[in-house]
């Protein structure tokens, strides 16, 4: 296993209680939505109708927007690195959706299983892309789907290490990002500009539809109050989302 991925592991196995303690109930209660700032996806409209599709979950925690879909009609998969994670989803859901224990840098099915495969802040944060694309590329149909949710770069490059807090000033530059790790004990993340996931998707066969640059609603709430202040987000992108999808 790739160390950076076996540290992500780790992070997740250590923190996985504290995290559906916090986050586990306003997930359930609000699962058909993205980011922080749980915009519906009734709005957001990433997805489209899965009724029928076979959808994979990338990093799918406690596995709550894989269970809501397949509610939904879909044959939903979760996938997650932490099995403690898992054990989540299975305390949480009755919905028989199968759950699988791996890396989404290497995914563990047949090519061309699934007609939509996304994820919300989930394995695209937390992998290097470099090798997810094509994995996800690999088990993605013609025509198939990918979408997912992801930490702006703008945050990134705005945050005050120093200080420890989020600025309206960039305190990094462009090429800083990539591998990013903030703090010893944090997770290892990636973060590209757009211009590296135009040519990162479009090498793989898969076209951009759209990309989505989502700013906090008027009057949200979030359990995430470590991420970005409201204030911030109102003004400026904290997350996107990608819709892309595999060459016919």
């Amino acid at each position: 296993m790739d160390p950076d991925v076996r540290h992500n592991r780790a992070f997740w196995e250590a923190d996985s209680d504290a995290y559906q303690q916090l986050h586990g109930d306003a997930l359930s209660e609000s699962p058909l939505a993205w980011g922080v700032w749980r915009i519906p996806e009734a709005e957001v409209r990433a997805l489209g109708d899965v009724t029928g599709r076979d959808v994979l979950e990338l990093g799918c925690g406690a596995a709550q927007w894989a269970s809501a879909l397949y509610d939904r009609g879909a044959r939903a998969t979760g996938l997650d690195v932490s099995w403690r994670q898992l054990e989540h989803a299975r305390e949480r859901s009755e919905a028989p959706v199968p759950l699988v224990q791996a890396s989404a840098e290497q995914l563990p099915f047949a090519p061309r299983s699934f007609d939509v495969v996304f994820c919300d802040h989930g394995a695209l944060s937390f992998c290097d892309p470099r090798r997810t694309i094509p994995a996800v590329a690999q088990v993605l149909r013609p025509g198939g789907l990918l979408a997912f949710c992801v930490t702006h770069p703008l945050v990134y490059l705005t945050w005050n290490e120093r200080k420890e807090k989020q600025s309206r000033r960039l305190h990094r530059g462009y090429d800083d990002l990539g591998r990013m790790r903030l703090g010893e004990e944090g997770t290892i993340d990636w973060v590209l500009p757009a211009g590296d996931w135009v040519r990162l998707l479009r090498s793989n066969g898969l076209e951009i539809e759209d990309l989505l640059e989502l700013r906090a609603p008027k009057g949200a709430t979030t359990t995430y109050e470590d991420f970005v202040p409201y204030k911030w987000a109102r003004r400026w992108p904290a997350e996107q989302i990608w819709r892309v999808r595999r060459r016919a």
